[in-house]
């Protein structure tokens, strides 16, 4: 071989090399892009595995539906999980959901002509994705109540009481500094009775400026924190409310009101009364007040716990509202 014809099989070699790194460069960052954007996570050295994102979007009509299948095919031997039809369908339709709830109605159809639902999401990519995610939100959702198998959480406002709220996650709010609205506001009359959503344990309580009267309480199973803000100016808690203990669902735990946006401790800053309502999904200790906090759009979620309010009454003796089967 002559000394140009080598020096040209060697440039060759070369940039088809250089080629091949491009390729595998490009293909590792779509591989991590398209893992980031499910919250499959890539993991540096002694990083903890975790899930560090999630965008809650069935709609009230796929929620509603699923629930069903649920509920209906309880106690018997085709019991069809409601998260598991959630956390498929989201598999087919990468987690954009409509109102049409064909794809899980597919599902379920599968489930009850005999099919076992590992074979139908055996090869689902970001199944096991979908799933803990899903579960970290409705778990808890659905269980054994003094009525029999159903839902066992509340609508954050008591029975009786009217409200209002459209689907404002993510609009621009700009007190203090420019950020997203992470949660739902439900516009209510001051003094309307809270109520606690699910069992769990007062974590936060006082003032905030931002949040004014707040409560903070946090699931058994630890992955839900839900958060109430803005309560009443005065008298913004039932009066036993305290940090640390135990809230049942359906308990009264406040009343709505328009505090927060000031400094001043007990000021009512918002032009408009509601409940500022939030769901924060924990799936490590060390995503709590972090830039890595995960808030969820809840407003299909209160739709659907617009389905079971608590019945509430005034104590006359302390001047609290309780619930009326306690």
């Amino acid at each position: 071989m002559n000394t140009v014809m080598f020096v040209h099989n060697l440039f060759l070699t070369v940039r088809c090399s250089r080629l091949w790194l491009a390729v595998i460069a490009l293909f590792l960052c779509l591989s991590i892009t398209a893992c980031a954007i499910l919250g499959v996570n890539v993991l540096a050295a002694g990083e903890k595995d975790f899930i560090k994102w999630v965008d809650f979007s069935p709609t009230y009509a796929v929620l509603y539906r699923a629930m069903q299948y649920d509920i209906e095919s309880y106690d018997t031997d085709q019991h069809i999980d409601w998260i598991m039809l959630l956390a498929a369908a989201a598999c087919k339709n990468g987690g954009n959901f409509t109102s049409k709830t064909s794809e899980i109605d597919a599902i379920a159809k599968r489930i009850q002509d005999g099919e076992s639902p590992a074979d139908i999401t055996g090869s689902m990519q970001y199944y096991d994705y979908y799933y803990e995610a899903y579960s970290a939100v409705l778990s808890e959702f659905l269980g054994e109540t003094k009525d029999g198998y159903g839902l066992q959480v509340y609508s954050p406002i008591a029975y009786g009481y009217g409200y209002s709220h459209s689907d404002d996650f993510g609009n621009s709010r700009s007190y203090g500094f420019k950020r997203k609205h992470l949660g739902n506001d439900l516009i209510g009359s001051v003094g309307t009775p809270i109520i606690a959503v699910e069992d769990g344990i007062v974590e936060h309580l006082g003032w905030n400026k931002y949040g004014g009267w707040r409560i903070g309480i946090r699931s058994y199973d630890t992955k839900r924190y839900y958060y109430y803000a803005h309560l009443r100016k005065g008298h913004p808690y039932v009066e036993y409310l305290r940090e640390g203990m135990e809230v049942k669902a359906g308990d009264v735990i406040g009343y709505l009101g328009m505090t927060g946006y000031s400094d001043t401790e007990d000021y009512n800053g918002m032009t408009v009364p509601h409940l500022h309502f939030g769901m924060q999904l924990i799936f490590d200790e060390s995503q709590i007040d972090s830039n890595y906090e995960i808030w969820i759009d809840v407003y299909n979620i209160v739709k659907l716990l617009q389905n079971q309010r608590s019945h509430v009454q005034k104590n006359a003796d302390t001047g609290d509202y309780e619930r009326a089967d306690a």
